[in-house]
C-alpha cells in the first residue's frame, strides 16, 4: 500500500447518520420558549393585579359605607366579575404587544439591523438592564403616591427614581448572574407591575364611587369590574304602595336577606329587610340631564332651617 492511498484512508470521514432534529420541532421549541418568556412576565401582573382589584373594589363600596360582603360580592362572584375586566385587559394588551413587535421591527429593517444590534449590545450588559428594570419598579410606586399623598407629580417623579435605584439596582443586578436568578428578577418586575397597575385602578374606582355620590352617574370604569348602576321604586310587601315618596334608589346589593339601597336625594346609604320589601320599575344606568347631581333634599333642608330661625326670633 502506497503512502497516498494511506492517506487517503486517513482523510475519508464517514457520513454521520444521527437523527438530526425536525425543523418543526426546532420551530415549536422556538415558540414555546416565547410564549414560556411571556408567561413570566404576563402571570405575575394578572396576580398582582387581581390582588389589587379586590382591595379596590373594597375601597369602592367603602365610600358608601359598607364593605362587599354586605352587597354580596364575596370571592367567587368578585372574581366572575373581574374576569371580564381581565379579559379586556387581555384583549387591549395582545394587540398592543403585536404593535409594538412588528413596530421593532419595521425600525430595525430601516436601521439596516442596527437597532436590533443595539438591543442586544444592551441585554449584554447587566447594570444597563437592571438600572432600567430598576427605574421600572420604582415608576410602579408613583400611583401609590398619589393614592396615599397630596405631593406634586414632580416630586413623586424623583421619589420614585430615588426609591428604584437605591432599593432595587444592585439586587438586580446580582440577580443577573444566574438564569434563576434572571427569572426571578422578570416575576418580581412582573408583580410590581400588576401592583401599580391595580393602584392607578384603586384611584380610578375610589373617584368613580365619589362620582356616582355626587351625580348618582356610574362610569364605565365601575361597570368594567361588576359595580350595578342600577336604580328602584321601593314598594311595601303588603300593599305594593311606593316609599320615600316614590323617589328613586340604587341597589348597592343584598346579603342575607337585605336589601342595600343609596338614596341619592338625602346622600344616605340604608338597609331594608326583603320580606317586606317590593322592587318595582327596576332601571340600568338611567340617563341625567345636564348638571343633575345629588343631595337635593340635604340642600332644601339646609335652606329651610335658617329661613325657619329667623321666624321663630
Amino acid at each position: 500500500m502506497t503512502s497516498q492511498q494511506m492517506s487517503a484512508e486517513r482523510e475519508y470521514v464517514p457520513p454521520s447518520h444521527a437523527p438530526q432534529p425536525p425543523v418543526e420541532e426546532e420551530e415549536r421549541g422556538g415558540v414555546l420558549g416565547l410564549l414560556e418568556r411571556i408567561g413570566s412576565v404576563v402571570v405575575p401582573i394578572g396576580v398582582g393585579l387581581y390582588a389589587l382589584l379586590y382591595l379596590g373594589v373594597e375601597q369602592m363600596y367603602g365610600i358608601f359605607g359598607i364593605n362587599p360582603q354586605q352587597a354580596g360580592i364575596d370571592q367567587s362572584v368578585l372574581l366572575g366579575r373581574l374576569m371580564g375586566t381581565l379579559i379586556l385587559l387581555l384583549l387591549i394588551l395582545i394587540p398592543a404587544l403585536g404593535l409594538i413587535v412588528a413596530l421593532g421591527w419595521v425600525i430595525d429593517k430601516v436601521t439596516g439591523g442596527a437597532a436590533g444590534r443595539l438591543v442586544q449590545g444592551i441585554r449584554r450588559r447587566p447594570w444597563i438592564v437592571a438600572l432600567i428594570a430598576a427605574l421600572w419598579s420604582g415608576a410602579t410606586y408613583v400611583a401609590l403616591m398619589q393614592l396615599l399623598t397630596d405631593w406634586t407629580v414632580a416630586f413623586q417623579v424623583i421619589v420614585a427614581v430615588g426609591l428604584g435605584v437605591l432599593a432595587f439596582l444592585v439586587p438586580y443586578r446580582l440577580l443577573r448572574r444566574r438564569s434563576v436568578g434572571r427569572a426571578g428578577m422578570k416575576v418580581v418586575v412582573g408583580a410590581l407591575t400588576g401592583i401599580g397597575l391595580g393602584f392607578i385602578l384603586i384611584f380610578g374606582l375610589v373617584k368613580g364611587a365619589v362620582d356616582v355620590q355626587e351625580t348618582g352617574k356610574a362610569n364605565d370604569l365601575l361597570s368594567y369590574v361588576g359595580f350595578q348602576d342600577q336604580w328602584a321604586i321601593i314598594r311595601s310587601a303588603d300593599n305594593d304602595k311606593p316609599l320615600y315618596d316614590g323617589r328613586w334608589m340604587m341597589l348597592l346589593g343584598e346579603s342575607d336577606g337585605t336589601y342595600i339601597f343609596y338614596d341619592c336625594d338625602k346622600l344616605e346609604t340604608f338597609r331594608r329587610p326583603m320580606e317586606t320589601t317590593n322592587l318595582g320599575s327596576l332601571q340600568l344606568d338611567p340617563e341625567r340631564e345636564k348638571g343633575f347631581t345629588c343631595g337635593d333634599l340635604v340642600k332644601d333642608e339646609a335652606a329651610k332651617d335658617p329661613a325657619a330661625k329667623d321666624g321663630g326670633e
